[in-house]
């Protein structure tokens, strides 16, 4: 099964910032690399010279990071396992699936190819000039173009631990870090793939309400 957890664990030791949200990118064709974007709460300063003394002129939006993950799989279960194993380890309150018809049909709204370009972190403009994601994935236009004509997957949740999320969490099921402990309970539940859908999992149970 794909450790998304460490892969998450990895890149947040590395830019030592918060996560607003994580989102997983798949095409319903086993083995195919998947995306995984790490969404980052942070700003970088823009300086008009590279020197210690120079003022900053403006703030930046850290990119966020997507990373392909090559190792293999057979169904989409496995897929919709590691999501929530990573969601429960990370302290998510949900985890949201949704299901998406191939964006290539008649009938469809531009809307869609946009929003099958930002799953699989291939964003067609900036903004105010900067990039949205830094990507590491050398097969992602080929995944696209995939997904444009056999439909994908996502997977979304906002993580507690490593997040900006823990001082509004009100979770009975964490622990001081924002964390829990492995295995996840909740059951994959198999996707459809005949229309667009949505799933949401809810791994989280509201703290005691104290009056």
């Amino acid at each position: 099964m794909l450790n998304v957890s460490r892969l998450i664990e990895h890149q947040c030791d590395a830019m030592k910032l918060p996560l607003v949200a994580v989102t997983m990118a798949a095409v319903p064709c086993r083995d195919t690399p998947v995306i995984l974007t790490l969404h980052w709460h942070g700003f970088m300063r823009e300086k008009l010279a590279d020197l210690p003394e120079a003022g900053t002129v403006a703030f930046r939006s850290v990119p966020s990071s997507a990373m392909q993950v090559n190792q293999r799989w057979d169904d989409l279960e496995e897929l919709d396992r590691a999501a929530l194993e990573a969601a429960w380890a990370f302290g998510a309150w949900d985890v949201a699936r949704s299901e998406r018809r191939a964006c290539i049909r008649p009938g469809a709204a531009s809307r869609d190819f946009l929003e099958c370009r930002q799953a699989f972190s291939a964003f067609p403009f900036g903004v105010d000039g900067s990039e949205v994601t830094v990507a590491d994935a050398p097969d992602h236009e080929e995944l696209l173009s995939l997904a444009q004509v056999r439909g994908y997957l996502m997977w979304l949740f906002r993580p507690v631990s490593n997040g900006i999320w823990k001082d509004v969490a009100d979770d009975a099921t964490l622990d001081a870090e924002g964390k829990r402990p492995l295995p996840c309970p909740v059951a994959p539940v198999a996707p459809k793939l005949e229309r667009d859908a949505k799933t949401v999992y809810r791994l989280g149970t509201a703290g005691a309400i104290v009056a």
